[in-house]
C-alpha cells in the first residue's frame, strides 16, 4: 500500500495557515498587537520547521519570510502597521499553492480541487485531549462490567453442571434417594436467581456505557463551526477590495459543531452568501456616506443550533434587493412574459434568484455577474437536506437563512414497518402521526389526498414507492406527515414502530434505489433498514400528481461536449430518455466547427478535454454574438468553491459536479435552461 509522506503536514500546515491567515487579517483591521505578533511568529516558525522536516524548501522560505515581516514588531508596542497585510496575505496565498501542489505530486502539481480548499483538514482533526479521556474512561468502565459478567458466566456454568448432576440423581432416584435431590434442587434455583439478576443488571451497566461512548465518539467526530472562519473572513476581504468597498464579516456561534460533511457543503454555500452580500448587498464608502450609513458595510454570520438541526443566518446592512432591477432582468431573460413584470412581487422575484440565471450586475465582474451565487447556495442546501430563505429591507439590509442537519449519518428517526419492511423517517421532518379510516382519501385525477391542518395533502402508501405494487385494501391507515420545505405528504404504513437514532450509511453506487430512499442503517439484530428521504418523498407526491399532465413537446437538440466516450453516451442515453435531441463532441474545437453549421438549445460541457478546456470553449460561445445567448452547463469532476466561480465568470448557468450526480436534478437543470 502507497504511503502519503506528506498526509499529517498538510493537515497541521493548513490549521497554522488559517492561524496565520487571520493574523494577517486582524493585521489589516488595525488588530494585531504585541501579544499577537508573538503568537502568529510561533506559528510561522513551526511552520518552517514542520516544512523542513518534510523537505519542502519553498514552503519553508516563505514562512520564514513571514517572520522576516513580523519580526521587528514582536518587541514594540502599538499594533502592526496596517500596509504588511498585503505582502503577508501574498506570502500565505503563496504557502497554500504550495500545500495544494502537494495533494498529487504525481501529476506535477495539480491538485484535485477538493483538497485545495483544505476539506482534507475538515476531514482529519485535532480532538481535545478531555474528549478523548471521556471516550477512554467509558471503555474502560464497560471493559471492567465485562470482566464482571464474564466472572457471573462462570458461576452460570457451574450452576448448569450441578443441573445436569441433578438430572442424573433423579434418573437414579428411588424413594429415599428424592429427598437427596430436593437440596440441590433448592440450591440451584437460587443460583440461577442469583446469576440472572446480576447479569441483566451487569447487560444494562454495559448497555449504558457503551451508549455514552458512542455519543463521546459522535460528539469528537462533529467538527465546531469556527473552523471555516478563517476562510469567510479571507473572502470578505477579498471581495471588497476587488469591488472598491469597506466590508467588516462579524461572527457569532463558532463553537457550535457539526458533522464534517455537513460543514465543508455549508461553507461553499455560505462563502457564496458573503460574497453576495459583499458584491449586491453592501454599496459604495461614498454611496454609504451620502445615505448616513457608515463607509464600512457590515456582514453577520450567526450560527443557532435548533434541535437536531443547525442555522447559519447571514446578514448586510446594505441596500437590500433591488425588485425593479430583477423585474427588468427577468423581462430581458424571457423569464416573464412581455409586459408582465411590474406584477412580479417581492417573494416571485426572490424566488427568481433562487432559481439562478438572473442577476442586477451591470456588467460580470470576477466576484458576481452571471446570476449562478444563489442558485448554487440553493443547490448546496438540497444537497444537505436543508433550507433556505431571504428576507429583505429596501434601504436596509437583506439576511439569507440556511437551515440544515447537524450530522447527515447519526439522526433522530422515526421507525415505520410497511409491507414487512422497516424504514426510518428524520424526526424532524415528522409533523404528526395520525390513524384515519380509508373513506377518509379523496381521490381525484390528480392523486389521493387527506384533509390535514386545513388543507388537502397528498397520500401515498409507502409499500407503493418503495415496491411499486398496489397495497391491499384496508379499513384504516396509520400515516406519518412528512415535510420538506414548503412542501408535505402523508405516508400510509401499516404501523409505527417507534422512536431511535439511527446511524444513516450511504447505499454503494451498484445497489439501484428509489429516489425516497437516502440510504441504510442497521437496528439492534444486524437487520438492514432503509432511511428515507423527506424531500423524496414529497418530490414523489409531486410526480404522481403530475402523471396526469400531457406529454412534454419533443426537445430542441443539446451539443454534449465531453472527451470521454463513457460519459457522452451516459449523457446521451439520459438526455434522450427524456426526450431530448442529442449530438455530441470529442472537444471543444470539434464543437466549434458543430456550433456554426446548426443551432442548439444548449451545451452541455466538460472542463478537463485535451486542447481547448471547457472554460475556453464557454468564453469564445459568449463572446459570439451567434452564440453567446445559448445556455452552457460544465458538468466536471472538480467542485471547489474557485472552479465554480470561473465557471460564473466565462458565463455558464449551471455547474454540475460528477460525484454529486442527480439525475432527476441534471434533468430538471436542463429542462429549466432550454425552457421546457
Amino acid at each position: 500500500m502507497t504511503t502519503d509522506p506528506y498526509k499529517y503536514f498538510r493537515v497541521e500546515a493548513r490549521e497554522l495557515l488559517e492561524g496565520l491567515t487571520q493574523g494577517a487579517l486582524d493585521v489589516e483591521r488595525g488588530a494585531a498587537n504585541q501579544a499577537m505578533v508573538g503568537s502568529l511568529l510561533r506559528r510561522a516558525h513551526t511552520l518552517k520547521g514542520a516544512a523542513r522536516v518534510v523537505k519542502q524548501p519553498a514552503v519553508a522560505e516563505l514562512a520564514h519570510r513571514v517572520e522576516d515581516i513580523l519580526a521587528p514588531f514582536r518587541d514594540t508596542e502599538g499594533t502592526v502597521p496596517r500596509d504588511l497585510a498585503h505582502p503577508l496575505l501574498d506570502l500565505l496565498d503563496r504557502i497554500g499553492t504550495g500545500l495544494a501542489a502537494l495533494d498529487q505530486p504525481s501529476t506535477g502539481g495539480a491538485a484535485p480541487a477538493s483538497r485545495v480548499d483544505g476539506e482534507e483538514h475538515l476531514e482529519t482533526v485535532r480532538v481535545d485531549v478531555e474528549e478523548v479521556e471521556g471516550v477512554l474512561a467509558s471503555l474502560s468502565e464497560a471493559a471492567v462490567l465485562l470482566r464482571r459478567i464474564q466472572t457471573d458466566g462462570e458461576a452460570l456454568n457451574q450452576a448448569r453442571r450441578l443441573a445436569s448432576q441433578l438430572e442424573q440423581q433423579i434418573e437414579l432416584a428411588e424413594g429415599a434417594g428424592l429427598r437427596k435431590i430436593r437440596p440441590m434442587a433448592e440450591e440451584l434455583s437460587t443460583s440461577l436467581g442469583h446469576l440472572a439478576r446480576r447479569v441483566g443488571s451487569g447487560i444494562d451497566e454495559v448497555q449504558r456505557e457503551l451508549a455514552f461512548t458512542r455519543e463521546c465518539a459522535h460528539h469528537i467526530r462533529l467538527l465546531p463551526a469556527k473552523s471555516i472562519f478563517p476562510s469567510l473572513l479571507r473572502a470578505v476581504r477579498d471581495a471588497a477590495t476587488t469591488l472598491g468597498k469597506q466590508a467588516q464579516l462579524e461572527t457569532r456561534g463558532g463553537d457550535i459543531r457539526l458533522d464534517a460533511q455537513v460543514l465543508l457543503t455549508a461553507r461553499d454555500a455560505i462563502l457564496q452568501l458573503v460574497r453576495n452580500a459583499v458584491a449586491h448587498g453592501l454599496e459604495s464608502p461614498q454611496v454609504r456616506a451620502a445615505e448616513g450609513k457608515p463607509p464600512c458595510g457590515r456582514v453577520q454570520l450567526g450560527i443557532e443550533r435548533r434541535g437536531n438541526r443547525v442555522a447559519f443566518i447571514c446578514r448586510d446592512d446594505g441596500s437590500g434587493i433591488d425588485v425593479k432591477a430583477i423585474r427588468r432582468a427577468a423581462e430581458k431573460k424571457g423569464l416573464v412574459p412581455p409586459g408582465s413584470a411590474e406584477s412580479l412581487g417581492l417573494r416571485e422575484a426572490i424566488d427568481l434568484l433562487l432559481r439562478g440565471g438572473v442577476t442586477t450586475a451591470a456588467e460580470p465582474t470576477g466576484i458576481s455577474g452571471r446570476g449562478l451565487g444563489l442558485d448554487i447556495v440553493r443547490e448546496l442546501t438540497a444537497r444537505l437536506k436543508g433550507d433556505v430563505s431571504v428576507e429583505t429591507v429596501r434601504g436596509q439590509g437583506t439576511t439569507v437563512e440556511i437551515c440544515v442537519p447537524v450530522s447527515l449519518t447519526s439522526v433522530p428517526a422515526l421507525l415505520v414497518e410497511s409491507d414487512g419492511m422497516q424504514a426510518s423517517i428524520p424526526l424532524d421532518c415528522v409533523c404528526e402521526t395520525l390513524r384515519f379510516d380509508a373513506t377518509d382519501i379523496v381521490r381525484s385525477p390528480a392523486g389521493e389526498f387527506i384533509a390535514y391542518a386545513g388543507e388537502t395533502v397528498p397520500f401515498f402508501p409507502l409499500s407503493r414507492v418503495l415496491k411499486g405494487s398496489a397495497s391491499l385494501p384496508r379499513k384504516h391507515w396509520s400515516t406519518v406527515i412528512v415535510a420538506s420545505g414548503t412542501g408535505r405528504v402523508a405516508v400510509g404504513v401499516d404501523r409505527l414502530v417507534g422512536g431511535a437514532t439511527v446511524i444513516v450509511r450511504s447505499l454503494p453506487a451498484v445497489a439501484a434505489a428509489s429516489p425516497v430512499v437516502a440510504g441504510a442503517s442497521l437496528d439492534l439484530e444486524g437487520n438492514p433498514q432503509l432511511a428515507l428521504d423527506p424531500a423524496g418523498l414529497v418530490k414523489a407526491a409531486g410526480e404522481a400528481q403530475s402523471r396526469t399532465r400531457t406529454a412534454p413537446a419533443p426537445r430542441r437538440p443539446v451539443l454534449v461536449v465531453d472527451d470521454s466516450l463513457t460519459t457522452r453516451m451516459v449523457e446521451q442515453s439520459i438526455l434522450e430518455s427524456a426526450g431530448h435531441l442529442v449530438e455530441v463532441a470529442r472537444s471543444g474545437e470539434e464543437a466549434l466547427e458543430k456550433v456554426r453549421s446548426r443551432p442548439y438549445s444548449l451545451f452541455l460541457v466538460d472542463v478537463e478535454m485535451p486542447g481547448m478546456d471547457g472554460f475556453e470553449f464557454i468564453s469564445r460561445t459568449r463572446t459570439d454574438p451567434v452564440l453567446r445567448d445559448i445556455p452552457a452547463v460544465l458538468v466536471t469532476s472538480r467542485s471547489s468553491p474557485e472552479d465554480r466561480l470561473r465557471g460564473e465568470q466565462v458565463g455558464a448557468c449551471a455547474y454540475i459536479v460528477k460525484s454529486e450526480f442527480d439525475q432527476r436534478q441534471f434533468l430538471q437543470t436542463i429542462e429549466r435552461l432550454v425552457g421546457c
